[in-house]
């Protein structure tokens, strides 16, 4: 059995505690008022309308350092659906080089296909440079008649390959005349002209000049002293003056421009129907009609390829005059003494 509890004892023991925690408490008071408390901050306009600093934001650096970049987290696109690619498409985009995409070669063109003078002058290319510009050249002359346009683009490349030679810009620019480009002709032309000196197809080049509206220019040209031109070069030049005159409303001085030597219906050359054929016009235009019959039927004599209506011309002209076709001369054509050129100008 256990002994009873002493309340004597415990008393003494509970007030012992009280005691010792009014100690402590008196103390701590007495510690907290021996402390002087700091003054508030004084409040101002501006200070009250700053926003407290935030903790996480980074401070400002001292002079002459440099600041941290601040990561920023990129913005999430959605991604966009990718389209199955075209089935169809099967040509790469050209590249913006400059230079247009190479016309397809025929299978049949070689390069020993080239006239041997026109080979000679690309020896200056590197060998396989040369070839192909070579074919490019031979595909230009095969289409030039019955494709142009095609035959041009031909001519431009090799043009794009080898720009300073002159026979490539002699034959981008006959290329050009028989497409229709005159102002393009007349460039590559005139280019050649510099490039390997001599006459530089001057007929075409005045022709090319009378098709721009100009052919003023065109009768300088054909006025320049050419003594290097052969014989058809001649007469293909004095054709195309007697156009320019035409043009300017000088019917008889282009009836003067096309007399010369040339101007033979003896004479059988590969220009004798055009020259012929010209004059004949020429002297219809002027009021000439007897004579111009007679110089149709010579152009129709001469014209064995038949590239002219020069014997339709005759008979639509005979029989507006009534009279039967007579034929073509034996004889040179005796028409009055040519006038000089000067004085068939008009006014």
């Amino acid at each position: 059995m256990s002994e009873p509890v002493n309340a004597d004892v415990i008393e003494p023991e509970a007030a012992k505690i009280d005691t010792d925690t009014d100690t402590d408490i008196d103390s701590n008071a007495a510690e907290a008022a021996s402390v002087t408390p700091e003054p508030a901050p004084e409040l101002t306009e501006n200070s009250a309308s700053q926003p407290e600093p935030d903790e996480t934001e980074q401070s400002k650096p001292e002079p002459g350092e440099h600041p941290e970049p601040v990561e920023h987290p990129a913005p999430v696109e959605q991604a966009e659906p990718v389209e199955p690619a075209d089935p169809v498409r099967t040509t790469v985009p050209e590249p913006m080089t400059g230079f247009t995409r190479p016309p397809e070669l025929p299978e049949e063109v070689d390069y020993g296909q080239l006239d041997p003078d026109v080979r000679a002058e690309l020896r200056g290319l590197p060998k396989g440079l040369a070839e192909l510009v070579g074919k490019h050249l031979v595909t230009a002359g095969m289409l030039i008649d019955s494709d142009p346009e095609l035959a041009l683009r031909h001519a431009r490349y090799a043009r794009e390959k080898a720009a300073r030679v002159g026979v490539v810009r002699e034959a981008t620019g006959l290329t050009a005349y028989h497409a229709g480009e005159w102002a393009e002709a007349l460039s590559e032309l005139r280019a050649a002209r510099r490039m390997s000196g001599g006459s530089g197809h001057i007929a075409v080049m005045a022709d090319c000049e009378r098709a721009l509206g100009r052919p003023e220019r065109a009768i300088e040209l054909a006025k320049e002293g050419h003594p290097e031109l052969s014989a058809a070069e001649s007469a293909e030049l004095r054709i195309v003056a007697a156009g320019a005159r035409r043009d300017l409303g000088q019917i008889d001085a282009a009836v003067v421009a096309l007399q010369g030597p040339e101007l033979d219906p003896r004479q059988r050359s590969p220009w004798s129907a055009r020259l012929f054929y010209a004059y004949a016009d020429n002297l219809e235009a002027a009021g000439r009609t007897e004579e111009s019959i007679r110089w149709f039927l010579n152009a129709a004599q001469a014209d064995e390829d038949g590239e002219t209506d020069a014997a339709d011309r005759a008979v639509e002209l005979a029989g507006k005059q009534g009279d039967s076709v007579i034929e073509a001369d034996a004889e040179p054509a005796t028409d009055a003494e040519p006038e000089t050129e000067a004085d068939a100008e008009t006014p």
